[in-house]
């Protein structure tokens, strides 16, 4: 960086990060640590300038959050157009990664069920409802013919009691 202000410090990339691509990417080559911290620093103000640009393009733009064109712009502008390309397959690949992670963290995948056994034990449970509904309203018919029957049975008992009784009556005033 071009300040050495305490709060810089706070702004590199850790040294492990480094390290290991340092590794990867030279495996038989020793280097030195002035060198990886130089490296360390290279990164951090290259991250700096880029950064800074994509912000000044995303204000520009009258946006709030810089988007990856905003960075893409922000390296052709600054005169690393070459890595462009390198820039869009490396965003395909964190976008196909971050999807994969969307996907794996869903709750079906985490059961290891197959999606087609869930679906057949989702048909299962539909059917179970629908034959429990059916029996329902059986027996909900069931009762109601059961209470006609019952009514039915109440109201002739009551006309036949009425009968009995309004004859009893003419019985008794022949009597007289």
């Amino acid at each position: 960086m071009a300040s050495s202000s305490g709060n810089d410090d706070d702004l590199t990339i850790p040294r492990a990060a480094i390290n290991k691509m340092i590794k990867e990417t030279l495996p038989n080559v020793r280097v030195a640590n002035d060198a990886r911290e130089l490296v360390v620093n290279c990164c951090t103000e290259f991250i700096h300038l880029i950064s800074s640009e994509a912000n000044e393009i995303c204000n520009k733009s009258d946006k709030k959050t810089i988007s990856p064109e905003h960075v893409i712009n922000a390296l052709e502008s600054l005169g690393f157009a070459s890595y462009i390309t390198e820039v869009k397959d490396v965003l395909q690949e964190c976008k196909t990664v971050a999807l994969k992670r969307r996907k794996a963290s869903s709750r079906l995948e985490n059961l290891g069920i197959p999606e087609e056994e869930l679906l057949r034990q989702q048909q299962e449970l539909f059917a179970k409802a629908r034959q429990q509904q059916a029996e329902l309203a059986q027996q909900e018919w069931l009762q109601m013919q059961q209470a006609a029957q019952q009514a039915q049975m109440a109201a002739a008992s009551a006309s036949a009691t009425q009968q009995a009784g309004s004859s009893q009556d003419e019985d008794e005033e022949d009597d007289m």
